[in-house]
């Protein structure tokens, strides 16, 4: 129990009580209300552009990889690994338009190409940390261009790289779909994640690593998913509606993996968030976790079930 608050000395001016704001950031360790109306911005913003505008949505997503690439680079400086960012940067721009315009193998060679421009930077330096520098650049590479990237194949296997930047007739295809439908599961994940989290969060997954990610959490993700998965594939992919389970499980696995993944990076550096950018979320990199471990992911399950 709290003590009374002494009386005002005689002749003092009383003052008015200010009422107790309510915490924004509950136990979950988010501040609500800004993690809600960032999150809804960015997605609008990014199925907007997927839907209406294909080469924005490229742009957007290859701009989203700049910030997350330069969010490591800055986390990895601190800790005294410097990547060659100048190649590192230039591939990150390069590999989402090369699976825009020229598909898989195109997007495999830039890959390979900004891989090799990193090496051959680098070696035009000191030696010093040179082995350290090296697999910082093309781990960077790998983990944030080419698996996001994965997102966008599907836009050049339905003609969009060959148009104007809009849809043909107004006629959004079955690969943009699935880039929606794929990005829907992932904010399922999250969502009903944290939700049932915050509220019934018990029984940790890995305290280590991330300890406010429970078990309970990641019940209540794969039962959300399941029903947006459901729901998405008979309605949206005209699929039998265990698509709709298979897609949810799959996804939610890859998000949370995703997210398991930066948060050991972020324990070895010795960091809460990549960075402060997007309010509520913290940085790009901290949004974009789940996402680069869920594209490939979708690619390679829509593929197999691609009869059914």
């Amino acid at each position: 129990m709290s003590e009374p608050e002494p009386a005002p000395a005689h002749g003092a001016p009383t003052r008015a009580r200010r009422p107790r704001r309510g915490n924004p950031t509950p136990k979950a360790g988010r501040n609500l209300p800004a993690a809600i109306g960032v999150g809804l911005a960015m997605l609008f913003a990014i199925l907007g552009g997927l839907l209406f505008l294909p080469l924005g949505f490229v742009v957007l997503t290859t701009a989203f990889a700049v910030i997350g690439v330069w969010e490591l680079f800055r986390a990895l400086d601190s800790q005294g690994t410097r990547m060659p960012i100048i190649p590192v940067l230039t591939g990150t721009v390069a590999i989402p338009f090369a699976a825009y315009f020229g598909g898989l193998e195109s997007m495999l060679f830039a890959m390979v190409l900004s891989s090799t421009a990193v090496l051959l930077w680098r070696s035009l330096e000191s030696a010093a940390g040179a082995p350290r520098s090296v697999f910082a650049g093309i781990f960077t590479l790998a983990w944030v261009p080419f698996l996001i990237s994965f997102a966008i194949v599907p836009l050049h296997a339905s003609g969009g790289a060959t148009t104007a930047g809009l849809w043909p007739d107004g006629q959004v295809p079955g690969g943009a779909w699935q880039i929606a439908v794929m990005l829907l599961l992932v904010v399922s994940n999250d969502t009903f994640g944290y939700l049932v989290g915050a509220l019934f969060g018990k029984h940790p997954m890995a305290p280590k690593i991330s300890p406010k990610k429970s078990w309970e959490g990641f019940g209540g993700s794969v039962a959300g998913a399941m029903v947006i998965g459901i729901l998405a594939s008979l309605f949206v992919l005209d699929k039998p509606w265990w698509v709709g389970v298979v897609l949810a499980v799959g996804m939610v696995a890859a998000a949370t993996a995703g997210d398991l993944a930066e948060s050991m990076v972020k324990r070895e550096l010795g960091v809460k968030d990549m960075s402060s950018i997007l309010p509520g979320h913290g940085g790009v990199m901290d949004r974009l976790d789940s996402i680069v471990f869920a594209a490939p992911t979708a690619f390679i399950l829509f593929a197999l079930l691609s009869g059914a």
